[in-house]
């Protein structure tokens, strides 16, 4: 019989970044990052104002604490608290992320910090490529040490990169800040190591100065093979173990995967690892895993071409899943995956898990009356339903569950009208109108989920 509650101490919360929620490009020192050479396209949004957290976060901080949630992860913006990315340190910066966790522990919410989502400091892309540069590596390790330094004694929960795993996946360049040249799959190889090596070095700093925790972050999308035909069976798990496991086994066990240690050495991919690399990712530990989970994905061998690497599978093999829901935008909607993820990756790792985003886009404008996103209730009461039988039926741990998010913010490429909040903000992709917040039916929902923790889901 499963339990009605969710375990105590039980973190309940959200996720933002910083260039989807700031704003005040040109506030507080700030120098310019990837985001800021970003224009509007096809109707979408820029990233000038966002939501203007950086000005209104006591009013968002305080409709969060009347929610009930006791956790908030949010980014640090590097160029703002490091305008060059690799030189001197922004005083003022730093007061305005000292004075957001002061802000959260004094409403008893827990920060967890992320070191990175997408956002390169623009000086570090234009000259060194981004994560593709050992000097970057370098540059980030000395960022990361300097908030654990700053803040490693107040905040508890930290992660590095949001979503490493998407660095192994085409268009890994753009947000790895490589901004010349053509991408290549041993670029795939190269960040995704680098990216791997500054997670390590992050990870044992912190351990070391700190009782801080700390996990790596994955995108973890459940992939089912599109038939039972065997070669759609070992494509599925191929991804999974070049995408997921790879790291995972990096995160906990201090190694890549066999597998594609393998791939790498056959196919003489030229990685640049080092001994030393090797030794320190050696010595990593997590204390949980992070993740993402949003949707399932389905892939078709018929559809890849012969000699095709697992890492451009779903470029080519892609499909729907003819038995599940998708929103607007083509996400399946499968909590059952969710529960798969959870499940398998806690049997295989022992490692307490950390769902810390989830959650749905949809389309909404509001007309002077309460919006009614049921759609949106249904979709977080089926997951949390999923997340509490890989809890109490299959004796998973679990830290808690962050979903994207409370408030609307544009998303990831820049479109506002594509909204995932429990709070309504009230702007359009082309007018910020006045940027008032508006709880919408499924706040006083997840309100009540909340304090019942997890015991009404009705």
């Amino acid at each position: 019989m499963v339990k009605k509650v969710f375990p105590k101490n039980f973190l309940w919360g959200n996720s933002t970044s910083s260039m989807q929620t700031e704003g005040a490009v040109k506030e507080g020192g700030k120098g310019k990052s990837v985001y800021d050479t970003y224009r509007a396209k096809d109707g979408t949004s820029i990233w000038d104002t966002a939501i203007d957290e950086y000005h209104r976060y006591p009013e968002d901080l305080d409709l969060f604490a009347n929610l009930g949630i006791n956790c908030y992860r949010f980014q640090i913006s590097w160029s703002r608290v490091n305008p060059l990315g690799d030189g001197d340190f922004n005083p003022e910066g730093i007061k305005f992320y000292s004075d957001l966790i002061e802000s959260l522990l004094a409403r008893n919410i827990e920060p967890m910090i992320c070191l990175y989502h997408f956002d390169m400091p623009l000086n570090l892309a234009q000259k060194y490529n981004g994560f593709s540069s050992r000097h970057v590596v370098d540059a980030f390790v000395r960022y990361g040490k300097k908030m654990i330094d700053i803040f490693g004694k107040k905040v508890k929960y930290w992660i590095t990169f949001n979503e490493q795993n998407l660095y192994f996946m085409p268009g890994a360049t753009k947000i790895a800040g490589k901004i010349k040249g053509k991408e290549t799959m041993a670029d795939l190889y190269i960040i995704s190591h680098h990216l791997m090596l500054a997670h390590a070095q992050i990870a044992n700093y912190l351990h070391e100065k700190t009782s801080a925790k700390i996990g790596g972050m994955l995108a973890y999308s459940e992939v089912y093979p599109a038939s039972s035909m065997p070669k759609d069976i070992l494509y599925a798990r191929q991804i999974d173990e070049f995408l997921n496991k790879n790291l995972l086994d990096a995160f906990v066990l201090g190694h890549y995967s066999n597998e594609v240690v393998n791939f790498v050495q056959k196919n003489n991919i030229q990685t640049g690892v080092l001994p030393s690399d090797l030794a320190e990712i050696s010595k990593m530990k997590s204390d949980f895993i992070a993740f993402s989970y949003y949707q399932s994905s389905t892939i078709s061998s018929t559809l890849v071409p012969e000699k095709t690497a697992p890492n451009y599978y779903f470029k080519f093999g892609g499909k729907e899943n003819p038995f599940l829901p998708v929103n607007e935008w083509g996400w399946s909607i499968d909590p059952d995956g969710f529960r798969d993820v959870l499940t398998k990756t806690y049997n295989q790792y022992h490692v307490p898990m950390f769902p810390i985003e989830n959650g749905i886009g949809l389309r909404e404008t509001y007309y002077g009356k309460e919006i009614q996103d049921d759609q949106r209730i249904e979709y977080h009461k089926e997951h949390l339903r999923a997340l509490k039988k890989a809890i109490n039926n299959d004796g998973v741990k679990v830290l808690g569950y962050l979903v994207w998010g409370l408030i609307d913010i544009p998303s990831s490429g820049g479109d506002m009208a594509k909204r995932y909040g429990m709070v309504y903000v009230n702007r359009t992709n082309t007018d910020l109108l006045d940027l008032k917040r508006i709880p919408k039916k499924s706040y006083w929902w997840f309100k009540k989920v909340i304090s019942s923790n997890g015991a009404s889901l009705n």
